[in-house]
């Protein structure tokens, strides 16, 4: 078939069957995939998609957070609209962000938002690599793979609860109370792609990185890293994880490798310089948990510059955002909510904004009290299905909101627990403050011959020799060249909010 009839028969394939389609579901339109050059049906158009992708935007930044560090932001900018000018999709606006997230991610918003997770930028070695992550997710957004998870997920919503042991019984009332809660698992940012999306995703973010001067061999190399860092996490906590949205394959890296040999490098100077100068511009990079967010530890939580410590039941999973504390035990419909819900002194002005939230009846099944100290209001707020503790708590210039939510049926039973959480906050105590410490990228000359043990043990790095291994792409054997900079963590106080 010629270039000629395969165009009109793409034509005819838009207007002919997409009478069907809209007297089946609605409205609907079609298109011309920029990747793969056929056409596909969609629920969303181009305009919908940047509409939704510029709203889930906001909820990232806030759910999430963004790295609060202008150069590398900056960085991270320049390179991604280099890509994007090779991309095969020109009509959105591409828009490049680190992410506030511990974890090894990225992942792509419909409308052309495009994150790079903090715990994966301690792991790149190189521009290339890098390139590579960055033009896959590009790559996404491209093919139209977000798009292609709306049609398929049917009505669009990014926050997802985060505590899956209280959900699915929530009354729209308690809804409201809780208000958005959320670590967007199982959400359209981290629901998986099909394999046949990653590789159409690879391919194309390989062909983007050669068109703008990089080498494609990067993402194959970047692959590898994460492979063997998610196989060290394989007996620790299961957190999200690149691969969980992007399925890995046994042949994965073996194709990324093949079509790298296919696609010729244009030759442009790297933005950064030297490998040398690349590494240096995640020197000081927060490893872990970022102080700034506060930081959990066991069962405890410290905030140092809210200046708040709370206690939460023993065996319950704990979960920091930046915009509240949730736990819940790994088996029951219950939980607990902490959060800052307003400037003031006044505790009732928390059950106020509550009130008028819901339009429902709050104040009048509200009255004061006090938590070590501090000015408080409690409330007992539910139905016949689900009940709530409410106190809000007045310190420092704010009001927070604490509610610990079960089935009613297991309300009594429960209720120590959620008032055990309560009596727990307090200020902290200034030793607790002092304390706190967050472990930083570090970078380390090595000396000539130098074993990375001996490297990891000189340095005291917090990381381990195979995590040193697994974030340089080195082998725990390697013998380091005279000079060689070499990627750990060392575990600093916490000095007040820096990047």
């Amino acid at each position: 078939m010629t270039t000629t009839s395969l165009s009109h028969s793409v034509r005819g394939i838009c207007s002919g069957g997409l009478a069907v389609v809209v007297l089946l579901i609605g409205s609907s339109a079609c298109t011309i995939n920029p990747v793969s050059g056929w056409p596909e049906f969609t629920l969303v158009t181009t305009g919908q998609e940047k509409q939704i992708g510029a709203e889930e935007a906001k909820k990232v930044e806030e759910e999430m957070g963004l790295l609060d560090n202008q150069a590398l932001a900056g960085y991270l900018d320049q390179l991604g609209q280099r890509l994007a000018k090779e991309s095969p999709r020109q009509n959105v606006d591409y828009h490049f962000y680190a992410v506030d997230m511990i974890e090894p991610n990225a992942f792509a918003l419909p409308g052309g938002y495009i994150y790079v997770s903090r715990g994966l930028l301690a792991l790149v070695n190189s521009e290339d690599e890098l390139a590579g992550v960055v033009g896959h997710e590009i790559g996404h957004v491209a093919a139209r793979h977000s798009v292609q998870k709306i049609s398929r997920q049917g009505p669009f919503a990014l926050i997802t609860n985060f505590v899956s042991g209280i959900t699915g019984f929530f009354v729209p009332f308690v809804g409201n109370v809780l208000g958005g809660i959320g670590n967007f698992a199982q959400s359209l940012v981290f629901s998986p792609y099909s394999r046949s999306q990653e590789s159409e995703a690879d391919k194309v973010g390989q062909e983007m990185a050669a068109k703008a001067g990089w080498n494609p061999e990067g993402l194959a190399t970047f692959l590898n890293t994460l492979g063997r860092e998610e196989s060290l996490l394989n007996d620790g906590p299961r957190r999200p994880s690149f691969f969980d949205s992007h399925p890995a394959t046994p042949d994965r890296v073996e194709k990324t490798v093949k079509w790298a040999k296919e696609f010729k490098q244009v030759q442009r100077d790297p933005i950064t310089p030297t490998p040398e100068a690349f590494l240096k511009r995640f020197d000081g990079l927060v490893v872990g948990q970022r102080a700034a967010n506060g930081v959990i530890e066991g069962r405890e939580f410290r905030h140092p510059d809210l200046n708040f410590f709370v206690e939460f039941p023993d065996q319950w999973q704990v979960e920091n955002t930046p915009v509240q504390l949730a736990s819940a035990p790994k088996e029951g419909n219950m939980g607990v909510l902490v959060r800052a819900v307003g400037e003031g002194t006044d505790p009732m002005d928390g059950a106020r904004a509550l009130e008028k939230a819901v339009k429902s009846p709050v104040v009048e099944k509200t009255h004061p009290t006090t938590v070590n100290g501090l000015p408080a209001a409690k409330a007992k707020i539910g139905d016949s299905k689900v009940t709530a503790d409410i106190t809000w708590i007045a310190h420092g210039g704010l009001i927070y909101q604490l509610v610990g939510i079960t089935e009613t049926k297991n309300y009594e039973a429960i209720h120590p627990v959620f008032q055990a959480v309560t009596n727990s906050f307090r200020p902290l105590r200034p030793s607790e403050r002092a304390g706190i410490r967050e472990k930083r990228l570090r970078l380390v000359e090595a000396h000539a011959g130098e074993k990375l043990e001996a490297l990891v043990d000189r340095s005291r790095s917090r990381w381990t020799t195979k995590q040193v291994a697994v974030a340089n792409n080195l082998k725990e054997t390697d013998l380091l060249r005279a000079g060689q900079l070499v990627k750990v963590t060392m575990e600093e106080p916490y000095v007040g909010k820096t990047k």
